[in-house]
């Protein structure tokens, strides 16, 4: 399945990845109605069971929430893929959000750079899809867990469940361009020119353990890794922790207007990867010329090997010295046209070459020989007349 492949750019691409709760909403999107219609605004009292239900059972707690929210909704609500998209367009962003992901878009292609947003988060697709960035486009992909629903929209069974561990798949797939979750070629060799985002051009933005896995992936492969908190808390707890343990590089507030610090952190990587892939450029190019040095000095000691065995072969004077040779000149395999005369030349005119014609490995190599002559010439002919006669 290609459907979904994405090619290297001409230009750098900046793929820049965000957790959805309380990343870009200060709260769980299942919190921002959903809970309040069937627990009566309970909210902690839903996750409490969700975590009870998920221990109980040995389960992964977003199959624990997953389960709870179509269980619940039983006799109390209609739950469906549309009533799931209209809660998530209640969900609150924070302040920017609206505006953010176009105008970075903007700032990057004013720098000449690609700027693609994703959503990597273990909430649901479907309310996520509902909000009104989703609506307007804003992310190239979203990753998230979602519901596999009947002919009626009701949902059935888990289509996709994303946890902390399993959100760096995702990462690997934007790297490759191979964006489809159930395209294989997400395995395949990629040389690190060829790859479409490299890590190095990979931003992640996230604010609390989950998200970790993702920022240490991206951290330590050179990319950018941004912890956020809530301006209206001021609680930095949690990014100074994951500044300490060295999984993000930076950290800011949830705020996404326009010339807040963290606007002007990811601009300030915009112009760093401008930067960066000039150099890289230097780099590639370095090293397409050495790996072209290499394969000249190669093809020059080939042709000295070459040349070499048919100056030994045309002064061999004994049956055992063509014998010796014979073993190094079948192991050759890109003989020219003109060293293939010269061979020929050799059959025709040295003696212990041409009385052993008929020997076995004499015959194949030069049976061998001949067969690589897009045109059998007259010498061919001859030397073959000498394996008839004898």
């Amino acid at each position: 399945m290609t459907a979904e492949r994405k090619t290297k750019e001409s230009k750098p691409v900046l793929a820049i990845c965000y957790d959805f709760d309380k990343t870009l909403s200060p709260d769980d999107m299942q919190a921002q109605g959903y809970i309040q219609s069937v627990y009566d605004g309970d909210i902690p009292s839903f996750w409490k069971e969700t975590d009870e239900l998920a221990e109980a059972n040995e389960m992964d707690s977003n199959l624990a929430y997953m389960f709870k929210m179509v269980n619940e909704a039983r006799g109390r609500i209609v739950l469906t893929k549309k009533s799931l998209q209209e809660y998530g367009s209640k969900v609150k962003l924070f302040d920017g959000v609206e505006e953010w992901f176009g105008r970075i878009r903007e700032y990057g292609s004013e720098h000449g750079v690609i700027v693609e947003h994703y959503i990597i988060s273990s909430g649901l697709k479907e309310m996520i899809e509902g909000t009104s960035v989703a609506k307007s486009g804003a992310f190239e992909k979203i990753y998230a867990s979602s519901f596999m629903f009947d002919d009626k929209g009701v949902p059935i069974w888990p289509a996709q469940v994303v946890n902390y561990t399993n959100k760096t798949q995702f990462l690997f797939r934007i790297e490759k361009g191979v964006l489809d979750v159930n395209d294989s070629g997400v395995n395949d060799f990629f040389a690190p020119e060829e790859l479409r985002v490299p890590f190095r051009n990979m931003v992640y933005i996230g604010d609390s353990d989950t998200d970790i896995p993702c920022m240490k992936l991206v951290n330590t492969n050179g990319g950018h890794s941004i912890g956020v908190y809530n301006n209206d808390t001021l609680d930095k707890s949690k990014v100074y922790k994951m500044l300490h343990d060295n999984r993000i590089r930076y950290f800011a507030p949830a705020d996404y207007t326009d010339g807040s610090e963290l606007d002007r952190l990811v601009k300030a990587i915009i112009d760093r990867t401008v930067a960066n892939e000039v150099l890289e450029d230097f780099h590639f190019g370095c090293k397409d010329e050495r790996e072209h040095n290499d394969a000249r000095k190669a093809k020059d000691e080939n042709k000295r090997r070459r040349l070499d065995c048919i100056l030994a072969l045309d002064g061999s004077t004994n049956f055992g010295t063509t014998h010796t040779l014979m073993k190094e000149m079948l192991s050759i395999n890109d003989w020219t046209e003109e060293e293939i005369g010269m061979l020929l030349d050799i059959a025709l005119n040295n003696h212990p070459v041409r009385y052993l014609l008929n020997d076995s490995d004499v015959n194949s190599f030069f049976r061998g020989i001949i067969a690589m002559l897009p045109v059998k010439t007259d010498k061919a002919e001859k030397v073959e007349s000498f394996f008839e006669n004898k």
